[in-house]
């Protein structure tokens, strides 16, 4: 099986952490990038600035509330992109507003999941998620040049 490589779009350090530690115990090979702000999450996936040798992710896990651009935001965009649309992203957020939800969703997100606050919850999460997106799930076939 090929190497996974995931993008985390993320600016809490703790979450970061946690969420590499997870995936260190993946049955999957990942590779996981980590970008802090809507505006990083952009540039990553059109390939500017510091980013133009970005590998385009197999997978984005995405905050909501993540600096410049939301999380909101980058998902619309991303799923306006016709090169990018097909990618999978997770919205993975402390948030369990309903209005946070629906609007996830109206902007196509294929996975909506509340962050536990206790450290175990938070690894097993992640744990389900690689379990269902990585190994129960086909991910789409990335047909963007690298």
């Amino acid at each position: 099986m090929k190497e996974v490589h995931i993008l985390l779009v993320e600016d809490n350090e703790g979450d970061i952490i946690l969420t590499l530690e997870a995936f260190e115990e993946s049955k999957v090979k990942t590779k996981i990038s980590v970008v802090k702000n809507g505006q990083d999450a952009l540039d990553f996936l059109f390939r500017k600035g510091a980013f133009g040798e970005a590998e385009i992710p197999d997978l984005i896990l995405m905050d909501i509330n993540i600096p410049i651009y939301s999380g909101h935001d980058v998902l619309k965009v991303i799923k306006e992109d016709d090169a990018l649309k097909t990618i999978p992203v997770i919205m993975l957020t402390t948030s369990s507003n309903q209005r946070d939800v629906d609007k996830a969703y109206q902007n196509h997100t294929n996975s909506y999941v509340t962050k536990p606050i206790e450290m175990d919850d938070f690894l097993n999460t992640i744990l389900k998620i690689e379990e269902f997106w990585l190994q129960l799930s086909k991910l789409p076939k990335n047909n963007i040049p690298q």
